[in-house]
């Protein structure tokens, strides 16, 4: 006992090891309320930027531009265009009407004509819509002799190398003459391909009269030829009674095999963001975003300098360090954004005779948030770091933790398994089906059959000896073998880390319980609870301790045992721990011999107990190996 006492008077007081347990705690907390507001101030200024009026004028326009139907004609619109022919109707008719409001229902003029047309009489129609083509050049491809005799002329899908940049037809305004890019145009990614900016470009009159006699001019004079490979229509809107512009851009492929393939584009932003008393609410929330990444950049340096490499051991840091860098993309694309949209705004409203390009000010927008929309999805995930306290969070961050590299090994088996029936129905219903039509399609098709969502019946038709046998042994061995499998690898860990909490080996959720403790405090000095002594305190602690345990499937003798383990493990500390022993020698009465031998003997069975079930763990993970 002579070498006990001396090794805990020369160790550490427990006085400060609690000291420094309470510092750490605190610091935590501290932590959490600093970082719950920061994640409080980014979600008001994410949810500030978006506005609900953003879909509605998206489905208005689209409505208008996609479903409005030729006249005669009530299966002809935008999105079912699969000739040229259709095209021309199209832009005859549903397109010009859709871009001139001239006058109210009753014909009554409400505005002059010279400031533009009004969309729904509400969005302004900012400058001249923009129509323009890209072509590429016979001889792009090779005919095969075999048919030389029947056709000498040959277009190649579009790419930059094989665009025509010749005059064509008439020759003799832009429409019929190239028209090269600008710098800092941006290319456009559609179903058959990457087309860059410039091509054919004309742009639409303020006169519905005139753009109409403009498209009959260009049909008669075949505008539209066999080398055309897509067709862009832009234009823009901006609504004054919700701060809005609505970008434009309806595009027409012409690809290879013939027909025409249909895409459009609606982008509702908020390009003048500092209008009403809210927006500059919202712009004082951005100052203070940028005030905690300052903090935050400041913590995470000391914290690198304090452990050096060991800083990079810790996922949490790597966390730390991946939203920091969002955050500042974020401020570098905000900044970005706002001096070009006020650099080109005043420039493409200053003349309203030629089209004004707010395509490239809206792409920027919406890359600013995209990234805004990572960087908070990254901001709530980092609250598991502080999930401590909660004993389920900490149960599930545990499962994970431990099971990972099973689910790693998993993983490679299910994605093997995957992509070779990926590669088994592209191959073989590719050319039949549309989900299977590439092999990225295919990977996601495979996914939504996993959850239900699957066409048999295309299958079928497609190969009817494949499609069944792929259709059944894919549903057997991803459905019922690997996700039983991997539902069994979480079942499992789960398991062994709840029979370890429920044997005390979980972590000490010590900053839950000052949470709870200062509740309690602070109902108690508010006169909302009777004040409690720690005789009581601990009573109370105890019962619902006995009374979880009971719920968890625990019998009373395990209670009772548990009970009376813990009883003598405080009067043990009590005596050998205190902080008041001066001496190194201390006497061992008769009784205190007997209970710290009863104390080692329930060890001794907590330990054979524990051996016992990690004996039946092992023996259930070898049988599920073999």
């Amino acid at each position: 006992m002579a070498e006990a006492s001396r090794w805990h008077l020369g160790g550490t007081p427990k006085h400060k090891l609690h000291y420094r347990e309470d510092v750490e705690i605190r610091t935590t907390l501290q932590e959490l309320l600093l970082y719950s507001i920061f994640l409080i101030n980014l979600c008001i200024l994410t949810f500030g930027m978006v506005n609900p009026h953003m879909y509605y004028l998206n489905k208005v326009m689209s409505s208008l531009f996609l479903d409005t139907s030729v006249a005669g004609e009530e299966r002809t619109n935008f999105k079912s265009i699969r000739s040229i022919t259709d095209f021309w109707k199209f832009m005859e008719g549903p397109l010009l009407d859709g871009l001139y409001w001239d006058s109210w229902y009753n014909n009554e003029n409400l505005y002059n004509l010279k400031n533009s047309s009004r969309i729904y009489y509400e969005n302004i129609l900012l400058g001249l819509p923009r129509v323009r083509q890209l072509k590429v050049r016979n001889g792009t491809c090779k005919v095969h002799a075999f048919f030389r005799s029947l056709m000498d002329e040959c277009y190649d899908k579009y790419t930059s190398k094989n665009e025509d940049m010749a005059d064509f037809g008439l020759k003799q305004h832009t429409e019929w003459k190239y028209s090269s890019s600008h710098t800092n145009s941006l290319w456009h990614w559609g179903f058959v391909g990457v087309y860059r900016d410039g091509g054919y470009i004309f742009t639409l009159s303020k006169s519905k009269s005139e753009t109409l006699n403009k498209f009959i001019n260009l049909r008669m004079n075949s505008w539209i030829t066999r080398g055309t490979r897509v067709i862009f229509i832009d234009f823009s809107v901006y609504n004054a009674n919700v701060n809005l512009f609505c970008i434009i851009r309806l595009v027409a492929e012409f690809p290879a095999t013939g027909g025409i393939l249909t895409s459009w584009q609606f982008y509702s932003v908020k390009l003048l963001r500092y209008v009403s008393f809210y927006d500059y609410f919202i712009a004082s929330c951005e100052i203070i975003f940028c005030i905690f990444i300052i903090v935050f950049t400041i913590q995470e340096i000391k914290k690198l300098k304090e452990f050096k490499f060991a800083y990079f051991k810790s996922i949490w840091n790597w966390l730390e360090l991946l939203l920091l860098v969002l955050c500042f993309l974020t401020v570098f694309f905000s900044l970005y954004s706002n001096m070009k949209i006020y650099h080109m705004l005043g420039q493409l409203l200053r003349n309203t005779e030629k089209y004004s390009d707010f395509y490239f000010l809206a792409y920027w927008h919406i890359y600013y948030n995209n990234i805004i929309a990572i960087t908070i999805f990254f901001a709530w995930i980092k609250i598991f770091k502080f999930i401590s306290f909660n004993k389920t969070m900490s149960q599930l961050s545990s499962t994970l933790s431990r099971c990972i590299k099973d689910i790693i090994g998993f993983a490679i088996m299910f994605f093997i398994i995957f992509f070779a029936y990926a590669q088994l129905g592209f191959l073989v219903f590719g050319s039949q089906v549309d989900d299977f039509s590439t092999f990225q399609n295919a990977i996601f098709t495979q996914f939504r059959i996993v959850l239900g969502d699957f066409n048999f019946a295309g299958i079928q038709q497609a190969n009817r000896i494949l499609g069944p046998i792929y259709f059944i042994t894919f549903i057997f061995f991803v459905f019922f073998v690997l996700l039983n499998m991997f539902l069994a690898i979480i079942n499992d860990t789960y398991s062994e880390v709840k029979a370890d909490y429920s044997i005390g080996r979980g972590p000490d959720f010590q900053l839950g319980k000052m949470i709870k403790k200062s509740y309690n405090n602070a109902l108690e000095k508010l006169k909302l609870k009777k004040p409690g002594t720690d005789e009581d305190k601990k009573r109370t602690e105890n019962k619902d301790l006995a009374e979880k345990a009971r719920r968890e499937g625990f019998d009373e003798k395990e209670i009772q045992s548990a009970e009376q383990m813990k009883k003598w493990k405080e009067r043990l500390e009590k005596k050998y721990y205190s902080t008041e022993i001066q001496d190194d020698y201390q006497t061992v009465t008769q009784q205190e011999f007997r209970d710290l031998f009863l104390y080692a003997v329930e060890l001794e069975k907590e330990l054979h107990y524990v051996s016992l079930k990690l004996n039946r763990v092992m023996r259930k993970v070898s049988a599920l190996q073999y």
